[in-house]
């Protein structure tokens, strides 16, 4: 088919179109409808199971089956071939929303029914160009991606929290609590692991920062990294993580497992599970939290605490296993102890005093990380936590602080500094030049 013959016939279709009376739009849904007349859907799922390269190839013979009637003659070559690839990723992948999640840039994607797709990259939110034919094609999607799961989505239980493979973490919801159509968030999780050193390229925070952090650690300081959603908090605690000694034996407690480490620590990672579909079968992180205490670690890194388990985190803490790691919502230092004391009340009904006992004797340093408007992330204040027991109360105090990236600054000497020069973790002339680079002294 010359070109001249096929803009005619791409004009016949338009006109057709105009006067009421055009052939169904060429998709992937009619592409799919075509395909059934070569090959067996059901079939090709059978042959994915044992060999996957060989269920794709069959697909893709069908759908050049499909391809040579001459309705799809309008198409060009590099658009059939389109066509067939969004057809395996329909069938095997993500649908539209492949490219978005292969894509390592892409850090978050928002698939509001049909007809809309948002993906946030470097923070920013952008519009994609594709989009799926149908909200039951979104349906699909969310009953492959939890399907193998075990769990269900449904007018009875319209929402839905999974995991993909790669790590990265889903939640769906559809109607009737979405009256516009069915809704998928994806939060993309980066493949390779993020050190200190590469987010202080990145300019979440300057060099100094980066010793301090890694002081923090080797100190066995136990830390809370705190922040909103999107800030940050779960890389900054990767990253922490990775400073941890190779002798060291670090049980991680998740909702998805999310952390990443090198393969010389000696790590065990736990991850909670949801209900099945018949409500049965939860591990909760609090139960992890419990059991994680009977398996002789020494250090706990808990991935989020939102409820209860921040009690028996606390305790953790305050019972032998010095230098763990938690992450939390809260928009300041100064609300961590608010946050704790809630989500401990959650589980216990103490007198507030006596939580925050608690926490004052097993919290050593809190980090927030924030989200700048222009999308980028830094880190904006460390604060050291500090216990009075005259008053019985928690006290917040900032040693650095930086209203925006590169624009920091050390308010006070942190008291971190006596320990790392009692435990020989740094010499006298390495704490005056970081003394010197932070204070330009």
């Amino acid at each position: 088919m010359s070109l001249m013959e096929r803009v005619r016939a791409v004009a016949d279709v338009n006109d057709a179109a105009a006067n009421g009376s055009a052939p169904r739009k060429l998709t992937v849904e009619q592409l799919r409808e075509d395909v059934r007349a070569w090959a067996s859907f059901e079939a090709i799922a059978a042959i994915m199971v044992d060999n996957p390269q060989r269920a794709r190839n069959e697909l893709r013979t069908a759908c050049r089956h499909a391809l040579a009637d001459p309705k799809w003659d309008v198409l060009s070559g590099a658009e059939k071939r389109r066509l067939i690839e969004e057809m395996i990723d329909v069938v095997f992948g993500m649908g539209p929303v492949e490219s978005l999640i292969a894509d390592e840039t892409v850090t978050e994607i928002m698939v509001n029914g049909a007809q809309s797709i948002f993906y946030e990259r470097d923070g920013c939110l952008h519009q994609s160009e594709a989009h799926f034919d149908s909200d039951e094609q979104v349906r699909v999607l969310i009953d492959r991606i939890i399907g193998p799961l075990g769990r269900r989505i449904d007018e009875s239980s319209p929402m839905v929290d999974a995991r993909l493979p790669q790590g990265h973490r889903v939640n769906a919801v559809i109607p009737p609590i979405a009256p516009d159509g069915p809704h998928v968030t994806i939060r993309a999780f980066a493949r390779r692991l993020m050190t200190l050193q590469e987010m202080e390229r990145t300019g979440s925070f300057g060099a100094e920062m980066t010793t301090f952090l890694k002081w923090l650690v080797v100190c066995r300081k136990n830390v809370v990294v705190s922040g909103g959603t999107g800030s940050g908090k779960t890389t900054l605690l990767n990253a922490l993580s990775c400073c941890i000694p190779s002798g060291e034996r670090i049980v991680t407690i998740e909702d998805s497992a999310e952390l990443r480490f090198d393969a010389g620590l000696h790590v065990v990672r736990l991850e909670a599970r949801p209900r099945n579909a018949e409500g049965e079968g939860e591990v909760t992180i609090r139960d992890l939290v419990i059991n994680a205490l009977r398996m002789r670690p020494d250090r706990i890194i808990v991935g989020e605490c939102r409820s209860g388990e921040a009690l028996d985190m606390l305790q953790a803490m305050n019972t032998g296993h010095d230098g763990s790691l938690t992450t939390l919502h809260a928009n300041a230092p100064e609300d961590v102890i608010d946050r704790m004391v809630t989500m401990v009340r959650y589980a216990v009904d103490l007198p507030v005093d006596a939580i925050e006992a608690q926490i004052g004797n097993a919290f050593d340093y809190v980090v927030q990380v924030s989200r700048h408007a222009d999308g980028s992330r830094f880190l904006s204040v460390i604060a050291e936590v500090e216990y009075d027991r005259t008053t019985r109360g928690c006290s917040i105090e900032r040693v650095y602080v930086a209203p925006a990236p590169s624009e920091g600054s050390w308010v006070r000497r942190p008291a971190l500094l006596e320990a790392v020069r009692a435990g020989d973790h740094a010499t006298e002339r390495e704490v005056e030049a970081w003394e010197q680079q932070a204070y330009g002294e």
